[in-house]
């Protein structure tokens, strides 16, 4: 996708009120004692033709997501108006917010296959964009580049933790260690408890989870609950955590909810492939859950031509009984 199609796909971008529901199926929302009411329903919150990725909740009931496309975060206000929160974010492709407001992504520069745009010299990095912008990494202890980054957390510390195949961390000084890679690690989304002492990584059909000591490192690596309805397939997406220590995580069949002993607690199905989540809305009461695929001006569900990686996305948000955790936005 040259640049002048960017152009005319930003233009082409459409506010939720605009939107048909072309290409969704049906659900049933189930009652889930503490999550969710039995009659709750999705509610159409945005639709672009462009990413709307890692998503986190902020404390005015808004909502951050990355879009990688446009080289920006993007804010989703509580009353549903979409403004550009930071650009010159180059190839954004997650947000993380600490306790103490600073916040973390990851720049994937120009990787993305799907683009077709020139061959790029810059480095893909994980930063800190505010409260200023600072580099944590470029590059693993080896030398080698990070390549194609995936999701972000921020560690409390001045640091993040982030995936691109195996999970590792940047700390505040910019030393990268290893989580975990190798064999059978192929990482995508990632969270941190509430009390910040277990880090939860997808792998696969598989969330992992670490214990995380005072420093931020990480030790005892386990397997914390399985995506047992996932058939083929990349598995767990992004994740979120709630006030109680429950895990949401998205894949295919919708949203996983665990308690914090790993046990399933049900399936919240979704109109369209999850793959992003946070808590956000007055209280923290509102679930948003970002899903691939969207419907163009015309009404119809988007399309590319052939060869070009459709990126388009829809997000719902949805009332819940449980409440996100208020003492760190992801």
């Amino acid at each position: 996708m040259g640049m002048a199609v960017l152009a005319a796909v930003a233009a082409l971008t459409a506010p939720a009120s605009a939107q048909t529901l072309a290409g969704e199926k049906a659900v049933a929302i189930p009652a889930i004692a503490g999550v969710t009411a039995t009659g709750a329903q999705w509610d159409l919150a945005w639709a672009g033709l462009m990413t709307a990725d890692g998503m986190v909740g902020t404390d005015d009931g808004g909502l951050l997501f990355a879009q990688e496309q446009s080289n920006s975060i993007r804010k989703l206000t509580a009353d549903g108006q979409e403004q550009i929160y930071l650009s010159g974010v180059a190839g954004a492709g997650a947000v993380s917010i600490d306790a103490k407001g600073r916040l973390f992504t990851v720049e994937r520069t120009c990787t993305d296959p799907g683009l077709n745009m020139p061959s790029c010299a810059e480095l893909t990095r994980v930063v800190q964009l505010a409260p200023e912008r600072r580099l944590l990494a470029n590059s693993f202890a080896d030398g080698r580049t990070l390549g194609r980054l995936n999701d972000v957390m921020a560690d409390g510390l001045g640091g993040a933790y982030f995936t691109v195949g195996g999970v590792y961390r940047a700390s505040a000084d910019g030393k990268v260690s290893v989580v975990a890679e190798g064999d059978g690690i192929f990482t995508n989304g990632l969270v941190l408890s509430p009390d910040g002492k277990t880090l939860y990584v997808t792998n696969r059909t598989t969330i992992m989870a670490f214990d995380v000591r005072g420093d931020g490192s990480t030790a005892n690596r386990r397997d914390f609950a399985s995506l047992d309805k996932e058939e083929g397939g990349f598995g767990g997406d992004g994740m979120a955590v709630d006030n109680q220590g429950r895990l949401y995580v998205t894949a295919a069949a919708g949203i996983y909810v665990f308690d914090k002993g790993g046990a399933q607690l049900g399936i919240i199905p979704t109109p369209r492939p999850a793959i992003t989540l946070a808590f956000s809305g007055p209280g923290k009461q509102t679930l948003y859950v970002g899903t691939m695929g969207a419907v163009g001006p015309d009404g119809k569900a988007w399309t590319t031509p052939k060869g070009v990686r459709n990126v388009a996305m829809t997000i719902y948000r949805m009332k819940t009984l449980a409440t996100g955790f208020k003492g760190r936005p992801k």
